[in-house]
């Protein structure tokens, strides 16, 4: 095998490499958007029921965070609140 032999193998198994790893994510961003449809679907059908997406949305938010991060963030934001007098 000639030297150019082995590098056009080597540069068309690094292309099959990634169009595997492109194919890949595209399927997994496929996914991901089947999954965004499916939250999506779920908040309408509560808003559907009378209850507040956004506050929903916050709840989710909250329930991410780590046990304390919370609370430390409330006590930030209610000083910063009664710093500009809203509070």
């Amino acid at each position: 095998m000639a030297d150019g032999e082995a590098i056009e193998d080597k540069g068309s198994i690094a292309a099959q490499e990634l169009r595997l790893f492109v194919e890949r994510v595209e399927r997994l961003e496929e996914e991901k958007k089947g999954i965004a449809d499916d939250i999506k679907d779920v908040m309408n059908e509560m808003k559907g029921r009378g209850y507040d997406t956004k506050i929903v949305r916050k709840i989710l938010s909250i329930r991410k965070k780590k046990k304390g991060e919370h609370q430390e963030e409330e006590m930030l934001l209610e000083t910063y609140m009664a710093a500009l007098g809203m509070i």
